[in-house]
């Protein structure tokens, strides 16, 4: 008699359309999990799915913007309808930022908490009551270096993710002994290509031309596909807290030690940075356009320093420009 084949876990990426996410959700996939993948742009996740394909995996996708809690409660119940129960859900939708204090306006800090802050916790509880109920599952969020130590130039990135750390380390005591787990995990960089879906404020194609080499050599930053895994493995193996990059470990552990004196180092790096003389003002400017207003011995420059970014964002679906705002 012929036995209907066991069904494959199912896995929940937000933010899966491009770079570290699609990544997670390639990494699950390999490893035996239905992988589900959110995105609240259509034809980056179209693009995702190419990617995924080529790569030997199906891929689910659904259109949900972690922003949304209806939304998003409606995406995770259909999906336990359909597919089956989610064991696993990761959120890893994120928004860069990057500028002086005084060129972000208060929708950068509110586009940044709702992503990466209220993004995680909506997304975990709309799985957590089932996974409650089974008393199984395994939920984790990317989070930062940048949310254990604040980084100039970044403060509504920052912000956010001195939020989700918080809020993802008390759920994780929270959930003790419930047989679900919460696993905080917090890279440094990353060379994702993700710095040309950046956005830039202040002196954009000056702030651009630091911050894209810093995400793409590889003695600053990590590789994507190895941070992948080991996010993967601390999350499926129930960890609480996974630091990747020895920058970060080094960094999270001088700042524990010596806060003070770290918080003034950060001042140091700050004054070496742009100004905002030339401020853009507005919503800001994508590192696509930010690079195109490079000079031509600049950009000849950031160019040879960010052959390998560029390399990711072509691999990693990140080329692809975000559709227009509705």
């Amino acid at each position: 008699m012929n036995s209907s084949p066991t069904p494959r876990p199912v896995a929940l990426v937000a933010g899966a359309s491009r770079g570290l996410g699609l990544l997670v959700a390639r990494e699950l996939a390999a490893r035996g999990f239905r992988v589900v993948g959110l995105s609240r742009d259509p034809d980056a996740l179209a693009g995702a799915q190419e990617t995924m394909a080529g790569w030997g995996h199906d891929f689910d996708t659904r259109v949900a913007d972690v922003r949304d809690q209806t939304q998003i409660r409606d995406v995770v119940a259909a999906v336990e309808r359909e597919l089956g129960p989610i064991e696993v859900a990761v959120h890893v939708a994120g928004v860069i930022q990057v500028g002086p204090a005084e060129s972000f306006e208060r929708h950068h800090y509110e586009e940044a908490l709702d992503t990466m802050l209220w993004g995680p916790i909506t997304v975990t509880q709309a799985v957590l009551p089932a996974m409650r109920a089974r008393r199984r599952g395994r939920l984790g969020v990317v989070t930062s270096v940048g949310g254990m130590i604040a980084v100039p130039h970044l403060l509504p990135y920052s912000t956010a993710k001195f939020g989700a750390v918080g809020y993802t380390r008390g759920l994780s005591a929270d959930l003790a002994g419930s047989g679900v787990t919460a696993t905080t995990i917090v890279p440094g960089l990353m060379r994702t290509g993700s710095h040309v879906q950046a956005t830039f404020v202040g002196d954009a194609p000056a702030e651009y031309a630091w911050f894209a080499p810093g995400a793409s050599l590889p003695l600053i930053s990590m590789d994507a596909e190895r941070a992948a895994r080991k996010m993967v493995a601390g999350v499926l193996g129930g960890r609480s807290i996974v630091l990747l990059s020895p920058l970060t470990k080094i960094g999270v552990r001088a700042y524990g030690l010596a806060p003070a004196t770290a918080d003034a180092a950060m001042g140091l790096v700050s004054r070496l940075l742009p100004s905002a003389a030339g401020d853009q003002g507005g919503k800001g400017v994508l590192g696509h356009d930010a690079r195109a207003r490079l000079s031509d011995s600049a950009s000849s420059v950031v160019d040879k320093l960010t052959v390998l970014g560029r390399r990711a964002s072509a691999r990693f679906n990140e080329n692809r420009r975000p559709r227009p705002a509705a």
